[in-house]
């Protein structure tokens, strides 16, 4: 029976995480994320960005898919402007102002 005892308390004593190297993991994340976090405050602090900075993945990533930054002015692309008004004919716009003159109608007949 000691047998048992003894095979059951080594093998609690493995499983079970040693505090001093629990904390060691602990503090060399803490200080990694730290370093990290003091390297981004100085490239902030650069008045300009270095080459490279604003071209990772994850930037990019975002770029893409949200509408607000990509659609911006000095993001967009210059040659989708002129699409548009290639396609802004008053065909087109008189479309648009009957529509609008519809909306207001049904807006104002709500009221």
């Amino acid at each position: 029976m000691g047998f048992i005892m003894e095979f059951a308390e080594n093998l609690v004593l493995r499983l079970m995480e040693d505090p001093k190297e629990r904390d060691r993991k602990f503090r060399e994340r803490v200080y990694a994320v730290k370093d990290r976090c003091q390297k981004t405050k100085e490239m902030w602090s650069y008045p300009l960005r270095p080459y490279g900075f604003w071209t990772f993945e994850r930037h990019n990533a975002q770029l893409a898919w949200d509408a607000k930054i990509s659609q911006v002015p000095g993001r967009r692309d210059p040659y989708d402007d002129l699409l548009q008004d290639s396609y802004a004919s008053p065909k087109f716009q008189t479309v648009k102002t009957i529509s609008e003159m519809c909306i207001g109608l049904l807006v104002h007949r709500a009221v």
